[in-house]
């Protein structure tokens, strides 16, 4: 029989709370315990350790969307050879060493009481992931089945993105976009589109995560759909003065370099962003 959730050794729900403890240190100035919480972080969930493996096989389920259920049972099929690999004696020392981390160093009593967005999904792939390691004689097939069906569902919904506004809740994105977003209306004064918020957004949570590939990633498809946009309405336009001055403009928005991520190449980008968004506007009008 499987046995009941244990939140605490969730590795999706873990990393989650590690996140939001060094947001919510940064919002209240608390620098020490922002960076003993990423030594925390960084320390438990590097390359090599099973713990990172387990958790990029979890953290895959949980962000692949997929249209169609052969190719989500197929991925399935894939995270299970994973995690079968995995050594299930060494995870569980890990696990129990990274918790016993977080009591010692961080000694805080509200940790595990932090909420997680899609909680439900999370502890519904940890327990399909801690059945597929088990020896099959131990295995409660009706329970997995449930597990896997569940999971072929969440990699086939829809999971629209959250703007800015949407986010007036507790949790790690909203902390990091409260920091990000004060930084940049006081420095540059701009009102935040929703646009605008999702770039801060990822940004932040690279910043946290010290992984901006694919914040990158991101960008790149900013400048793509905006010269996009800018090429289109240049074909549109029918005023000679204005053609004129747009092919510098195209040229300087392709010079834009993705790969050095800091606060000025990110201004640049909400600006990009807007421009892209403004273009849209006219196209409808």
């Amino acid at each position: 029989m499987s046995k009941s959730h244990n939140k605490k050794r969730n590795v999706g729900i873990l990393y989650e709370q590690l996140l939001r403890k060094i947001s919510s240190a940064l919002v209240d100035k608390d620098q020490q315990t922002a960076e003993r919480t990423v030594s925390i972080l960084k320390k438990h969930f590097k390359p090599g350790t099973q713990l990172y493996r387990e958790f990029r096989v979890f953290n895959a389920l949980v962000k692949t969307k997929v249209s169609s259920e052969s190719l989500a049972c197929r991925i399935l099929d894939e995270a299970k050879k994973a995690a079968r690999d995995h050594d299930p004696i060494r995870l569980r020392a890990e696990k129990s060493a990274l918790i016993k981390e977080i009591n010692y160093k961080l000694t805080d009593p509200k940790f595990y009481h932090q909420r997680v967005r899609d909680y439900r999904s999370y502890a519904t792939i940890q327990q399909m992931m801690n059945c597929w390691r088990r020896p099959d004689d131990e295995v409660d097939i009706r329970r997995l089945s449930q597990y896997e069906n569940s999971t072929v569902e969440w990699l086939m919904a829809d999971h629209e993105p959250r703007g800015l506004a949407e986010q007036r809740d507790p949790d790690v994105n909203v902390l990091t976009v409260k920091i990000m977003t004060e930084k940049f209306n006081g420095k540059y004064g701009a009102v935040l589109n929703e646009d605008q918020g999702e770039i801060i957004r990822r940004y932040a949570l690279s910043e946290v995560a010290k992984d901006d590939s694919e914040f990158i990633s991101y960008l790149d498809g900013v400048k793509n759909k905006t010269l996009a946009s800018l090429q289109k309405y240049a074909r549109l336009c029918e005023n000679r003065v204005l053609n004129e001055k747009m092919a510098p403009v195209i040229d300087k928005i392709r010079s834009f370099n993705t790969s050095t991520v800091d606060d000025d190449s990110l201004a640049k980008f909400l600006l990009l962003s807007k421009l892209g968004q403004e273009l849209r506007g006219k196209k409808n009008e």
